[in-house]
């Protein structure tokens, strides 16, 4: 199974941190955030990784090398010329997918207790364009989603603002949930985004075509997750990981 590993951000939430070392390799636990995500998909019968990199990309090389790689193959997309966003990141490596098969797409930052490789069979059974890990928790942005699970729009709790490829479209008519940062995607969305390039929003694709293909909810009990994007929120990662990390 493959999957694609977002490193390349600036980590601009964890600075001054960052102002030396990239955001994947700030270390939680004793053990850098990327090196957690790449075991835990490997543990996940994921054997086949591409993660994309920006800022102080060469120290990520390195210490992919340092560390063989971890034993599975393992490629970079490298965006050190222009950091693409999630949607442009994801159409780069569109050539490692070469499978036809769906291929799962993780945040560096995301800590999370979800069965990754239960996740990829639901994915496989729903037949989803994509398939999001999503649940309800407080959130500044919510994904709305239909009583068929289904994506129909965005909303920003604070402002209020609203997207959606529907017409006549009411946010309170829908179920409200937070992503994850984790989706399972196939491969079949590329020849969708032809007209989309350069740097652009994963999300903001998903609620471009939702009304004509399928963008499904993925939810499970007992959700954990810690979203590792704050300094505040490193101590909490680390009791995180002493309970949910085998």
């Amino acid at each position: 199974m493959k999957a694609l590993i977002f490193a390349a951000g600036l980590g601009s939430r964890l600075k001054p941190i960052t102002d030396t070392i990239p955001k994947a390799l700030v270390p939680v636990g004793g053990k850098p955030l990327l090196e957690h995500i790449v075991l835990k998909l490997k543990n996940s019968g994921f054997d086949e990784i591409i993660i994309n990199v920006h800022h102080f990309a060469g120290q990520i090389i390195d210490f992919l090398k340092l560390n063989n790689h971890f034993g599975i193959r393992i490629e970079i997309s490298d965006e050190r010329d222009l950091l693409l966003d999630t949607g442009g990141g994801i159409k780069q490596a569109a050539s490692f997918f070469d499978d036809g098969k769906p291929f799962l797409v993780h945040n560096v930052d995301i800590l999370s207790n979800p069965d990754l490789a239960d996740m990829y069979r639901s994915a496989l059974e729903n037949k989803a364009m994509a398939t999001l890990l999503v649940s309800e928790r407080p959130s500044s942005r919510h994904l709305l989603f239909d009583e068929q699970e289904n994506l129909c729009g965005w909303l920003n709790e604070q402002t209020g603002e609203t997207k959606s490829p529907y017409s006549d479209f009411h946010s309170e008519n829908y179920r409200k949930l937070a992503f994850g940062g984790i989706h399972v995607i196939s491969p079949a969305i590329f020849p969708l985004m032809d007209k989309w390039n350069g740097k652009f929003s994963i999300i903001d694709f998903y609620l471009s075509v939702c009304n004509t293909t399928a963008i499904r909810a993925y939810t499970t009990e007992n959700l954990q997750l810690i979203d590792v994007g704050k300094q505040d929120t490193l101590k909490k990662a680390e009791e995180f990981l002493q309970i949910y990390e085998k």
